[in-house]
Formats: structure tokens, C-alpha cells, sequence
């Protein structure tokens, strides 16, 4: 699939924008309808059903109001502006999220600008910004990777992208994960264009989601300090925004940090915490499978950590260590997997080598073009289907395009491993090469 859509570029383009409809499509018309009338089959609540909005309650209560948006009684309001209805443990039909205020209070500071806009105009709007977001997150990653495809293929990396299960799930739950992914693509564009403070500005601001940075800010951290003469501006740029936000948040909610891990603590017992590597392997098995996968990368990372930033070795290096935050988070929810869009851009990028590497790597990149490309194209079939079929037959069939969603990331992370272990080869080989040269006296 992937060599028919760069092949024949306009071909590949037009087939992209029915593969994007098509996932549009189903969410719209099949995965939504279904959940509705299980919901319903139930007693389970809907309302809202957006992630923006315990945010947006969240700051508008403690910036106008002076409320803790940690406390009982915000939570409260929240659960009947995202379900309609407070959470009752007495009702087995009820979700188990109970969708508390569960982020660093500073992210009042990002919403500051919408708490006096009504929130149903609100998210109209922020539906069509993470749009833009998302696109937007494809054009700085190819800057970050320094590499300009051709109109025709980057249009299909667009359509694709914001025609993907995991953009239309996250525009549809208007979730803040999109807009941590673009201020990581803006971050990684800053670092390669040698802005460091500022990279370092635009990654503390995606600290909002701690979780999806925090290996980030571990390798970033290593890979300074392995050049501090030269890169302690993201070092400064980041600490001193992170101690800006913290502090601000003291300000405005004195002692927040311990209501933020109280709510931590609450958020893993009513979500259970299970990463895709614990789905897939039990808990055990995840939990081991986690550990051999940061040594894996911590020892790349420290092989690769003196190369600039503008090299490939360093994109490399970053594109790994988010794939592996998609691989280990313990959460599991199809919207983080935009996290992988710079591993799919080196991937695509590097598909000759891989497919003309051996007969195994050709093995793993057929596998891998499966896995990714199954929700378009399942999806596409089901846009078929409901020409044909009535809407109930075809709603039966709706988890039919999430088939492979657990797999992704792990497809990705294997054909993104053969790049990184030809890279660090390289390195060595380099390193050996300049070992052997004699000095001069």
C-alpha cells in the first residue's frame, strides 16, 4: 500500500482522501451510533464527552471563581457537564473515570483565554484549531527531520494524518494530547533550527501531560549535558519555564503539587494504569517488557547522545523515545499514537533501505504496512458496506477498523529499530575508522 501511494504520487494522493473520509466515516456514522445505543442498552451516561471540558470548568472555576478545580464539589460539576449526570458507584452501568481535574494546575494558564467564551462555542472552535494542530504538527516534524517531500507526497502525509483514527479521535474528544504532540513537533523544529531556549520554552509548556514527556525530558537532559558548553540554553529555556508555570500555580492554588499527586493517585485507581505492553503481555509480562525496552533505548541514547541536532542520529534518537512513550505509557488510547508521527516520517522516508535490506526487513515492512494501514482501510470497507447493508449491520462491525490499534506503535517501534541499529552501527564503524587513523605528533 504504502509503495502505491508514493509510486504513482497523484493516484496515491486521491486514494489517501478516500481513506481519510472513510475513517471519518466510521467514527461518524458507525463507532459513535454504536456507542450511543449501548450507552443506552446500559443506562450508561453521555453527555458532552469532552476532554476539553473538565479543563475548561476547571480553570473558569479558579480564575473567575477562586475554586479549587481539584476539590469534590468542582469534580462534581464536572461529571454533569461531561456525563450529564454526578457518577453514582451504586449504578454498574456507570464509567469508572470519574474525570477529575487530573493536570498540573498550570495548564489554567493555556485555557486562560477561553474561561468567559460559552463552552458548546468553545468547542466548536477548539475541534477546528486541533485540526489545524494536527497539520500543523506534520509540517514542523518534517523540518525537524530535514526532509521536504514533493507537494504531491507531503499532501498525502497531511490527509492521512488528520484522516487518521487516532487525529479523528482526538478531534472528536477534543483532547489536550494534540496539542501536546504539535508543542513537541514546534519544540523539535526550535531545536533544529538552533533555538534552544525556545525549544526549551515550547517543551516545558508540554508538560501539561507529564507523562507523555517525561523520557523526552530524560533523554533531552542527557544530551545536553553531553555538550553543555553548547546546548545549556534548552536546559535554562525549559527550567526556567517549568519554575515560571510551578510557580504560577502556587500562586494561583497555593499547594497544589500535593492536590495534583492526590488526584494522580485517584486517576491510576479508577483508570487502572495499564500500559499496551500490559494488555498484550499481562501485567507481568508488560512490566518486564517496559524495563527491557528503557534499557534498550537508554543505552541508544547514550551512544547517540553527542551528535547535534540537525543530525540523523539525533532525530533518530528522538523519534525513538517517543515511540517508546506510546509503547509504555501506562495508558492506553489510540489519540497518543500522533506521538509516532516523526518515526512514521523516518520510516517512509527510509522505505527503499528497508525494503531492499534482506528478505527479514522485507518480512517486517509487509507486517508493519499491514498493522498501520488495516483502520483506513477497514474503514473504507465499511463506507462500502453501508451501501449495500443497513446502518444496524454495518454498526455490528464496528470494532472491526480498531483490530490493530495495539499493534501499531509496537510495528512502528520494530521498523524504527532497524534504522537505529544501522545508525549506531554506523556510528561505531565511525568511531573504529577514527580509532585506527594515526596521530599526527
Amino acid at each position: 500500500m504504502l509503495k502505491i501511494l508514493l509510486k504513482n504520487a497523484k493516484l496515491g494522493l486521491l486514494l489517501s482522501v478516500l481513506m481519510a473520509a472513510g475513517v471519518w466515516f466510521y467514527v461518524q456514522r458507525v463507532l459513535v451510533p454504536y456507542q450511543i445505543a449501548d450507552a443506552a442498552a446500559h443506562s450508561r451516561p453521555r453527555g458532552s464527552l469532552s476532554d476539553l471540558y473538565p479543563r475548561w470548568l476547571g480553570a473558569r472555576e479558579l480564575l473567575l471563581h477562586h475554586r479549587d478545580p481539584y476539590s469534590p464539589e468542582i469534580t462534581r460539576e464536572i461529571q454533569i457537564g461531561y456525563y450529564g449526570r454526578p457518577l453514582d458507584s451504586n449504578r454498574p452501568g456507570d464509567p469508572k473515570d470519574e474525570e477529575r481535574f487530573a493536570y498540573p494546575v498550570y495548564v489554567v494558564f493555556l485555557l486562560a483565554p477561553t474561561v468567559t467564551v460559552p463552552f458548546p462555542v468553545l468547542r466548536t472552535v477548539f475541534k477546528f484549531a486541533l485540526a489545524v494542530l494536527v497539520a500543523l504538527s506534520v509540517l514542523l516534524w518534517l523540518h525537524a527531520l530535514g526532509w521536504r517531500p514533493p507537494r504531491t507526497v507531503l499532501g498525502i502525509l497531511l490527509v492521512l494524518t488528520v484522516g487518521s483514527f487516532a487525529a479523528v479521535q482526538g478531534i472528536k474528544l477534543q483532547q489536550l494530547s494534540l496539542l501536546v504532540a504539535a508543542l513537541l513537533a514546534a519544540g523539535a523544529a526550535l531545536l533544529v533550527s538552533g533555538q534552544l531556549f525556545l525549544a526549551g520554552v515550547f517543551l516545558a509548556l508540554a508538560t501539561i501531560k507529564p507523562q507523555l514527556i517525561a523520557l523526552l525530558a530524560a533523554w533531552l537532559v542527557l544530551w545536553t549535558f553531553s555538550n553543555w558548553r553548547e546546548r545549556q540554553n534548552l536546559f535554562w529555556g525549559f527550567l526556567l519555564s517549568v519554575l515560571l508555570l510551578a510557580g504560577g500555580g502556587e500562586y494561583v492554588l497555593p499547594g497544589w503539587i500535593g492536590r495534583f499527586a492526590h488526584g494522580l493517585v485517584a486517576y491510576e485507581s479508577y483508570t487502572g494504569g495499564h500500559s499496551l505492553l500490559d494488555e498484550l503481555a499481562t501485567r507481568t509480562g508488560g512490566a518486564l517488557l517496559t524495563v527491557l525496552f528503557l534499557v534498550s533505548t537508554a543505552a541508544t541514547c547514550w551512544r547517540l547522545r553527542r551528535f547535534p541536532a540537525d543530525s540523523p542520529a539525533f532525530r533518530l534518537a528522538f523519534a525513538l523515545v517517543l515511540t517508546i512513550t506510546v509503547v509504555v505509557v501506562p495508558m492506553v488510547a489510540p489519540y497518543n499514537q500522533l506521538l509516532l508521527l516523526p518515526a512514521v516520517f523516518v520510516i517512509v522516508r527510509s522505505w527503499r533501505p528497508l525494503w531492499t535490506r534482506n528478505w527479514l526487513s522485507r518480512a517486517a515492512c509487509v507486517i508493519a504496512a499491514g498493522i498501520v494501514f488495516w483502520p483506513w482501510l477497514a474503514s473504507l470497507g465499511l463506507v462500502l458496506a453501508s451501501l449495500v447493508l443497513p446502518a444496524a449491520s454495518v454498526q455490528r462491525a464496528w470494532a472491526v477498523p480498531l483490530w490493530t490499534s495495539l499493534e501499531i506503535p509496537l510495528a512502528v517501534l520494530g521498523l524504527l529499530s532497524i534504522c537505529v541499529r544501522d545508525a549506531a552501527r554506523d556510528v561505531e564503524e565511525s568511531r573504529l575508522v577514527a580509532a585506527s587513523q594515526p596521530h599526527s605528533s
